[in-house]
């Protein structure tokens, strides 16, 4: 099958075998998937990855040990859990020790013809949800995942620093639950598409110790310190940027200002789909370009300029 194979470099394979589903598995074909911030920083040494790169997509069951599942397009979690250890009779799945990760963690991804996972992580999605929109599923339910673990009030004052695929969604799912929620970033044409949903404003007029929230998703080493200085003392920061290489790291803010900070990656994919049905989200409008997978290493450089937003990449 042809695969986007990353082993150090990056290879367009030809070659590549179907992959065959282990016990509980069922073979994906794959339709659609998004390229993420996450696949870009693996590339440059993040995770210590090799293998298919790729964790966003939706695709068609082929195979399935539960024949209901045949045909069915479906969305799928990425973690693949061991099931038994101590972490996961806890309902921490995602945080299991032996987990392997989609396209990021010793498992082959999504920029291929094929995937696999197992049962429990696949999602059917209704028919409402187009392809394009159907690969939203992962990063608009990390999206969600603050609301999950911070206690939001109305109140609150909110800022999303980071005006990124992920800092916008961000704003799309905070902006219509909370009424105090500014997105500061760097592209104004970017920031347009949710100044509807959210106040925005450009990152160098952020003010100091302002927010009750600060929520970095801008993707750099230096979120962290910038959401330090925007956050009031006592406040929450949520860290959402993934990098591959980090800055230098000053703790004595976060003891003196008694901050709480709270590391936050993949959320619930069933609320995500839900919020995407009860809500009149327009997702095509953050898709950039699409290119067939036998131009995936040229959708992986497109995603690298400075104003694109989605890519997706046509794997069928």
């Amino acid at each position: 099958m042809l695969a986007l194979h990353f082993d150090q470099t990056i290879q367009l394979r030809t070659d590549y075998p179907i992959p065959e589903p282990e016990s509980g598995e069922a073979l994906i074909r794959v339709l659609n998937a998004g390229v993420c911030n996450t696949d870009i920083e693996i590339t440059r040494g993040y995770m210590g990855f090799k293998g298919v790169l790729g964790h966003e997509f939706v695709g068609l069951v082929e195979h399935s040990a539960d024949r209901s599942l045949i045909g069915r397009r479906v969305a799928g979690e990425i973690n693949l859990s061991c099931g038994h250890c101590q972490t996961c009779r806890a309902q921490m799945r995602n945080h299991c020790p032996h987990r392997t990760v989609l396209g990021i963690l010793n498992k082959d991804g999504a920029f291929a013809e094929y995937l696999t996972l197992p049962k429990e992580n696949l999602h059917l999605i209704p028919d409402s949800l187009d392809d394009n929109a159907a690969v939203f599923i992962e990063p608009l339910a990390a999206a969600c995942r603050i609301n999950e673990q911070v206690q939001l009030v109305k109140d609150e004052r909110v800022a999303i620093v980071g005006d990124g695929k992920l800092g916008l969604l961000i704003a799309e799912v905070l902006g219509r639950l909370l009424p105090h929620v500014k997105l500061f970033g760097r592209h104004v044409e970017k920031m347009k598409l949710v100044s509807d949903i959210v106040e925005t404003s450009s990152i160098d007029n952020a003010p100091s110790s302002a927010f009750d929230v600060v929520v970095d998703a801008c993707g750099n080493p230096d979120g962290l310190s910038q959401a330090m200085q925007m956050v009031r003392p006592m406040g929450t920061i949520v860290l959402k940027s993934t990098c591959a290489a980090g800055s230098g790291f000053h703790p004595a803010p976060i003891v003196i200002d008694e901050l709480t900070i709270i590391g936050s990656r993949c959320g619930p994919f069933d609320k995500a789909i839900e919020f995407m049905q009860s809500h009149d989200l327009n997702l095509d409008k953050y898709i950039s370009a699409t290119y067939p997978l036998a131009r995936a290493e040229e959708a992986l450089r497109k995603t690298q300029e400075k104003e694109t937003l989605k890519v997706q990449i046509l794997c069928h």
